[in-house]
C-alpha cells in the first residue's frame, strides 16, 4: 500500500497507480485510514429480570431436603401442582448456572478403573487360539 502512496505523485493518480500495481483501488484506500475504535453499548437491564430475592427464593427451594435430589424440571412440576410459580424451567437452570450449581446434584459413585487386558504370544498362534475362546 505504501508503494502506490509512493507511486502516486501529482501526475499519477491512484486510479493509474492501483491498475498499474494490480491492487484494488478499496484497499488501497482502507489501507491509508485509520482504523476505528470498536463502539461498545452497555445493555439495559431487562425490566422482566428476577431481582436478587427472587433469584434466592429459588435456590433456597432447590436447597431443601424434598427437594435436594431431583431436577429443575421435576421441582417445577410438583411446585406447580401445588399452586407455587417461582420462575420457568429455563430460568431456574439459568438461576443455578449463576450460583454454580446447574451440574448433577446428586451422589455419584466413581467410575470403576480396570485394567486393559494386554496379550503377549510367545508362541506362533497363540493369540488367535486364545480369542477363539472368548
Amino acid at each position: 500500500m505504501d508503494l502506490v502512496e509512493d507511486f502516486a505523485e501529482p501526475g499519477v493518480s491512484v486510479v493509474a497507480a492501483c491498475t498499474a500495481l494490480g491492487l484494488v483501488r478499496a484497499s488501497v484506500y482502507r489501507a491509508t485510514e485509520p482504523p476505528r475504535p470498536p463502539t461498545f453499548t452497555v445493555r439495559a437491564p431487562s425490566p422482566r429480570s428476577l431481582d436478587d430475592a427472587e433469584r434466592r427464593a429459588i435456590v433456597d427451594v432447590m436447597h431443601t431436603p424434598e427437594f435436594l435430589d431431583q431436577p429443575p424440571m421435576e421441582v417445577y412440576a410438583k411446585l406447580l401442582s401445588r399452586g407455587v410459580y417461582l420462575a420457568s424451567i429455563r430460568t431456574i437452570y439459568r438461576v443455578l448456572a449463576a450460583f454454580g450449581e446447574s451440574k448433577e446434584r446428586r451422589n455419584q459413585r466413581r467410575p470403576a478403573v480396570h485394567a486393559k487386558p494386554s496379550l503377549t504370544a510367545t508362541a506362533p498362534n497363540q493369540i488367535w487360539t486364545w480369542a477363539l475362546f472368548l
